[in-house]
């Protein structure tokens, strides 16, 4: 394809967060004149050490009446502890409050797709991706 003359194609390595920013605005103002809701929300668990140090975290966003966890890690010397689980149910309470009705992640066969199994999450889709490997979609109904 031709790229029009008065535009320049630009491939980044290292986009600004101010460019990422403006494609996120422009696509909420987009699903926003078809689908009104509450904005995207945007919030973290942790633990921390006395010092403050991370030793487990979650990331995740709210939206549309949908949770999606972004990350959860927890340090070496912390797994096997029930920490993931806390996050999981800290986030998911979370959740709840900001008005979502499930949940869903993705993670690949070499992390932790059965933990979120015994959590209730279902999978719903797969990649053969990387190679070798596979990653899972999956979702949770967080009741009403």
């Amino acid at each position: 394809m031709i790229v029009p003359a008065d535009l320049r194609l630009s491939v980044e390595n290292d986009p600004t967060g101010e460019d990422c920013t403006f494609l996120d605005r422009n696509i909420d103002r987009l699903n926003e004149e078809r689908w009104p809701m509450p904005q995207p929300r945007h919030f973290a668990v942790f633990l921390r050490s006395q010092e403050g140090k991370i030793e487990a975290g979650l990331d995740a966003f709210s939206y549309g009446g949908w949770l999606f966890v972004h990350n959860l890690w927890i340090t070496e010397a912390r797994r096997s502890q029930g920490l993931g689980r806390l996050l999981m149910v800290e986030a998911e309470q979370r959740a709840r409050a900001l008005g979502c009705h499930s949940a869903w992640l993705d993670t690949f066969s070499f992390q932790a797709p059965g933990f979120y199994q015994k959590l209730g999450y279902e999978i719903f889709g797969t990649l053969d991706h990387p190679p070798g490997a596979k990653r899972y979609f999956l979702r949770k109904s967080l009741g009403s």
